[in-house]
This record gives C-alpha cells, sequence and structure tokens, in this order.
C-alpha cells in the first residue's frame, strides 16, 4: 500500500476574526487580575504590546519557529575520562563535545520568542513580553471557547503550524492596538 505525505499548510488553519478580538475583549475586561499591568506593576500601552508581538513575529519570520524544543543527547558521546589524559585534554574532549553536540539552530518557541523580544530591550521589554503573554492567553480563550486555554500550550500542539503562530501574534497586535491602554494612560 503506497504511503502519503502531506506537506504543511502554508495558509494558517486558524483565523482570528474581529469577532474573536471582540470576545477577547469581553473576556479581558472580565478578568480578575488586569491583563494589562505587567510584573513591575507598571501598565503597559497596546502600542508597545503591539510592537513586541510584531517584533516577535519578525523574530519567528526570521529564525525559524519551532513547537517544542528536543533535548536529545547522542547516544555517541565518548567522553574520555582515562586517568593519564592531561587536563588539557579533557578540556579539549569536553569542548569538542559540547560543540558537536549543542544545537546551534535558532528556531524558537512561541513563548522563547515573546521572552527574547523583551530581553533585547529593543522592541519590549520583560513587562511587554508578560503582557503580550496575557493578550494572547485571552484570544485563545476567545478563540477555543475555554477559560483555561493558554497560548504557550496551544503553540505546542502537533497539528501546530508556523502560519497558525503569524496569525495569532498578528491578531494580538490588532487587539493591543484597539483594545489596549493608550500611550497618556500608562505615562501618568
Amino acid at each position: 500500500m503506497p504511503t502519503t505525505t502531506t506537506t504543511p499548510a502554508t495558509t494558517p488553519a486558524v483565523v482570528f476574526t474581529d469577532a474573536t478580538l471582540h470576545r477577547a475583549q469581553e473576556i479581558t475586561a472580565n478578568s480578575y487580575l488586569p491583563v494589562w499591568i505587567g510584573p513591575s506593576g507598571e501598565e503597559s500601552s497596546g502600542e508597545a504590546v503591539a510592537r513586541h508581538l510584531e517584533a516577535t513575529n519578525a523574530l519567528l519570520n526570521k529564525d525559524g519557529w519551532i513547537r517544542v524544543h528536543s533535548y536529545r543527547w547522542s547516544s555517541g558521546a565518548d567522553l574520555a575520562d582515562d586517568d593519564s589524559m592531561t587536563v588539557k585534554a579533557m578540556v579539549r574532549a569536553l569542548l569538542r563535545f559540547v560543540r558537536e553536540e549543542s544545537d546551534n539552530d535558532p528556531q524558537r518557541t512561541l513563548s522563547t520568542a515573546l521572552r527574547h523580544v523583551g530581553e533585547d530591550g529593543e522592541h519590549g521589554d520583560t513587562d511587554t513580553a508578560c503582557v503580550a503573554g496575557y493578550v494572547l492567553d485571552r484570544l485563545i480563550q476567545a478563540h477555543t471557547g475555554s477559560d483555561s486555554a493558554r497560548a504557550t500550550p496551544w503553540s505546542e500542539r502537533q497539528h501546530r503550524t508556523h502560519a497558525d503562530i503569524t496569525a495569532l501574534l498578528t491578531a494580538g497586535a490588532r487587539f493591543a492596538r484597539a483594545y489596549g491602554p493608550c500611550q497618556e494612560a500608562s505615562a501618568a
């Protein structure tokens, strides 16, 4: 029997409509904790969060998105611990092993990309990273109809695609600009 393979969809399987954004705003308005306040205790503007989400999207488009990281070590690791080895030879062997085994793949998960944009400081900070996560959570709650839904586990589902993540980040930026606090309110 011939096997068939399917290629990943280039268009998102998920569409975030204006109705989804409106429902997310209703969820945000009824949230127990304030969505626009980050861990610093300060409010982030909708524009700042939108810029953070757009920078996250750009980073994932540049370096690539990966659903989850795989931390597998090769079974061929042969680190000699011979008593006759010099310290210098042991360090060289260890460095060679680390170089060979470390994954230099720049692909990032959604949560890692959000954090990296915040750590970079050019397009956001740790507060906007956290608030952006809250915003994405509310969009996923509106999209799925589940109060317990969160963006990170949603993004890690096996059938999720890069196009789905792009659609989520784009909708998040739209949501932040449409419903987030204005700059003047966050500067006060």
